[in-house]
């Protein structure tokens, strides 16, 4: 079960903080190279892609938490941003889909096929579409 958002306020793992432009503009051009990494490796090494894609995928919302004025400490307060303060369900549904399988290739070595890579890798480029632009 994900923390609501009222839950990672309180436990700190999502505090306000003041706007840092810095901050932002750093992540996004993080991301931007993840994106172009991830873009230019080959088809059979899409475990790498998926990583770099999420990375990316996560520094867009640092950026949109920090310009809505919260810095967020773990990728499980992501999904209630996005549900809570954004009110994105359905992105915030998509996003906790790809933080799970994320965290069970890098922390549990799980592997996933070459077609399910493609349907990882689809949404996370529409999210990042989507997440960039804001």
């Amino acid at each position: 079960m994900v923390m609501d958002w009222k839950d990672c306020i309180k436990t700190r793992t999502a505090k306000e903080v003041g706007k840092d432009k810095n901050m932002m503009i750093s992540a996004r051009k993080v991301a931007a190279l993840k994106i172009e990494s991830a873009d230019v490796l080959p088809d059979h090494l899409y475990i790498g892609k998926i990583s770099l894609l999420y990375d990316a995928l996560r520094e867009y919302l640092e950026c949109i938490a920090l310009e809505k004025g919260y810095k967020i400490y773990n990728h499980e307060c992501y999904t209630s941003f996005i549900k809570e303060i954004l009110d994105l369900s359905h992105e915030g549904d998509i996003f906790d889909e790809l933080r799970k399988t994320r965290n069970s290739i890098n922390y549990y070595g799980k592997l996933v096929s070459l077609e399910e890579s493609q349907y990882i890798i689809k949404k996370l480029d529409l999210l990042i579409q989507k997440f960039k632009k804001q």
